[in-house]
């Protein structure tokens, strides 16, 4: 799930923080939700994510970094918001909560392969699970908050399903077990028990070993996983391929032929459509109240540079500017596999007949 790029310098008025350094109390915050800080760590995490795959292939621009930094910052207050929001109603995710989080994106790296990403990507781990609470919270938010104000009528899911009919021929697709293990002999173990017994549950009892079920599309493959799929028989295991930190191995399951889903079978995901469509409508008219309501202070450093000098000289603490909110926010859809693992960016399901895990 993907919340928008909201700049922050929009339909409302943002009172400006002094310079951080001047006051010790303001020392590293770059902004304030109803007094709460957010740190200039907060935000450097953010942006090093973003940039995590092409680090060190070019240097932006002073305007370039300010640009990106706002961006940033205004995904950070909006989170916030979400945070605060959730509390005021009794439904903040607790620790207990957070801890199954981690657990489950844990449970998709054998062994300790999970701190070699964190270490191999220099992600700090408490930054990692703030980021990991706000992510729940927005979950929380919309699952508890949002979800329970949409309603769906027939018609207007007939309608949906007749305008976006190309949207549910589905292409061919396959349905593979994806077994990991840091060792090829725990990996053996595991494919022999398959061969013996087909039963994926039988195949963790093995240390060191996860294994999952995925649905994809065929030409959604890479190349490795193609060429070990290509001549695979249904029930087969392909060979061990070798990655960065262990090795895997594919279980064909079964082909699934390319087909047109009928009203009754495109109806979950004509509903998950409209669901994330109305959603969204109701987090902009959420937000446009809250700001409305939420004191938010953000440090001059990272407003437009026209605009920061023009407040300076008119000795003014408020400035306005445009919105835009391009969220495609809804159910979650990834269920235990929605939690973000270290590194990865939310997002969202492109399309209705997208592969999903």
């Amino acid at each position: 799930m993907k919340i928008a790029r909201f700049l922050l310098w929009s339909c409302c008025a943002v009172l400006l923080l002094a310079a951080c350094s001047s006051e010790g109390d303001d020392l590293g915050i770059v902004a304030r939700v109803n007094g709460e800080p957010i740190y200039l760590s907060q935000l450097e995490f953010q942006h090093d994510l973003l940039h995590m795959d092409g680090a060190g292939a070019f240097v932006p621009t002073v305007e370039a970094l300010r640009d990106e930094y706002g961006k940033i910052l205004g995904d950070l207050i909006v989170l916030e918001m979400v945070h605060q929001e959730l509390r005021s109603r009794g439904l903040e995710v607790t620790e207990e909560e957070l801890a199954e989080q981690e657990r489950k994106v844990r449970s998709d790296y054998p062994d300790d392969t999970f701190e070699q990403v964190l270490v191999e990507e220099y992600i700090d781990l408490a930054a990692w699970r703030e980021r990991l609470r706000y992510h729940r919270s927005l979950e929380k938010f919309h699952e508890l908050v949002l979800r329970p104000q949409v309603k769906i009528d027939y018609r207007e899911a007939d309608a949906y399903y007749r305008e976006h009919i190309k949207d549910f021929q589905l292409p061919e697709t396959l349905r593979v077990l994806v077994v990991r293990a840091a060792d090829k002999s725990s990996l053996r173990k595991a494919l022999k028990i398959w061969r013996d017994s087909t039963d994926p549950e039988a195949m963790q009892e093995v240390g060191n070993v996860a294994v999952h079920e995925i649905t994809v599309r065929q030409r959604q493959l890479s190349s490795p996983w193609l060429e070990a799929l290509q001549e695979l028989p249904d029930g087969e295991a392909s060979q061990i391929i070798e990655e960065k930190f262990g090795y895997e191995a594919l279980v064909l399951l079964e082909r699934l032929p390319a087909k047109l889903l009928d009203p009754t079978q495109a109806y979950p995901l004509v509903e998950q459509a409209l669901t994330r469509r109305k959603v969204a409508q109701a987090f902009e008219k959420w937000l446009s109240g809250a700001w409305k309501r939420y004191h938010i202070e953000v440090s001059r450093h990272l407003l437009p540079v026209e605009e920061s000098e023009e407040t300076a000289v008119a000795g003014s603490g408020q400035e306005e500017a445009g919105a835009a909110l391009d969220a495609a926010t809804g159910d979650s859809e990834h269920s235990d596999a929605d939690a973000v693992s270290p590194g990865e960016t939310e997002s969202s399901p492109a399309s209705a007949t997208d592969a999903e895990e």
